[in-house]
């Protein structure tokens, strides 16, 4: 039986001439298993970065439409070449650009988000036989204007063509065998998942789990794609990652860390209706996310509040601190760029109590203290100390019995 298949390499799996033609092997042998296929590459290794430092060398504020112009080109590269290779190999291909494949997205250079799949063109090269190969991470606008999808978006890319064209599968490949219940360079004992849930794959990204985008996870989510994370480099199975966990429920499935986030406190914040609204609303137009928040005991009508941001938006929230200090009347604003953040993850949470207390009770013997805290009914996450995230994600690891063999 024909299986329509879906296949997403990163920049790490197409970062070469010769990595390139393994992975035309690799898509060759599931063509002659009689699939059809359609792959989305991204920008060869760190091309996309080096496209970026050239922009800033020649301007130091270049348009984020010249932006998009620019760094769409790394997959143009990508895609032309894979197309090349297979076809030496006797594989027929067409390659496409993101537009060409029907991404339809709204206007928002740099972070567009997808409105439309139309994949008239694929589905045409599909029926002909031949493998479709699409750049990653573009689309086009309603103005016929190129955008990009932002952080992870070659993932979102391969999802959204894996809906729209009602796919069997999504296959995500990468430089690791799946996803796994902690980083393994951290946790050495770390061990693959065979299932997660998707509830649970949406808290891994967004609590520092890279192997997926947490909107491309989303997406897949709101559409039913089943996803398969798995190497480019072998053919071992991977983590497949579906609407629900066949597998009997961990009480915690994974662990996660993320050093990417800085926390800012606001000191003397009016504690009265509307501050904190007027406050995350001045964040928010400026476009910046907020993640965990926490409000200290109000005295003497005012409050303080802490909240943690990207690391990579703080040159921003800098530009903005003073209107925002004053506009409010704010006492002062404090920022800590030496924090980290750990999570558990795990469905098993919601029929287990007493996890957040040996969560706790792990990282006080660790002489690790807690500066924030934040859950769900399937996370909970505490920031700590940059330096101790590491010391903390084994202690933890271990304690909730995740070592593998």
């Amino acid at each position: 039986m024909t299986s329509l298949v879906v296949q997403k390499y990163g920049g790490s799996s197409v970062s070469s001439d010769k990595r390139i033609l393994e992975v035309a092997d690799h898509i060759a042998h599931t063509v002659k298993a009689g699939n059809q296929v359609v792959v989305v590459v991204s920008a060869m290794g760190s091309s996309t970065d080096e496209l970026i430092d050239l922009a800033n060398k020649v301007s130091k504020k270049p348009s984020l439409r010249e932006m998009d112009m620019l760094l769409t080109t790394g997959e143009r590269v990508s895609m032309a070449l894979l197309s090349i290779a297979l076809n030496g190999k006797g594989v027929e291909t067409v390659s496409f650009t993101g537009s060409q494949a029907g991404i339809k997205t709204d206007s928002n250079h740099g972070r567009a988000k997808i409105m439309a799949i139309t994949p008239h063109r694929v589905e045409e090269a599909l029926s002909s036989g031949k493998v479709v190969i699409v750049a990653g991470f573009q689309g086009v606008s309603d103005f016929n204007e190129i955008t990009t999808l932002g952080r992870g978006g070659s993932d979102t890319t391969a999802v959204a063509l894996a809906a729209g064209l009602n796919a069997d599968v999504c296959e995500i490949y990468t430089d690791v065998s799946g996803v796994f219940s902690a980083d393994p360079r951290i946790a050495l004992k770390a061990k693959k998942l065979s299932e997660v849930s998707f509830d649970e794959m949406l808290e891994i990204a967004a609590t520092g789990g890279r192997v997926l985008a947490l909107r491309a996870v989303e997406f897949a989510k709101n559409h039913g794609v089943s996803l398969h994370v798995r190497s480019s480099f072998t053919w071992e199975q991977g983590t497949w990652i579906k609407e629900e966990n066949t597998m009997e429920a961990a009480v915690v499935s994974a662990i996660t860390h993320d050093t990417n986030e800085i926390k800012v406190t606001v000191v003397g914040l009016a504690d009265k209706p509307g501050s904190s609204a007027e406050l995350f609303s001045k964040l928010a137009e400026i476009g910046i996310d907020v993640d965990m928040i926490v409000q200290n005991i109000s005295k003497d009508g005012v409050a303080d509040i802490s909240f943690t941001i990207k690391r990579e938006d703080k040159e921003l929230f800098d530009l903005s601190v003073d209107s925002i200090k004053e506009s409010l009347n704010l006492n002062e604003v404090l920022i800590n760029e030496e924090i980290g953040r750990i999570s558990l993850v795990g469905v098993g949470m919601k029929s287990n109590p007493g996890v957040a207390a040996q969560m706790f009770r792990v990282l006080a013997d660790e002489s690790i203290n807690i500066e924030m805290i934040s859950t769900s009914a399937i996370r909970i996450s505490c920031v700590i100390n940059e330096d101790q995230v590491e010391q903390a994600v084994q202690s933890l690891h271990s304690s909730f019995d995740l070592d593998g063999g």
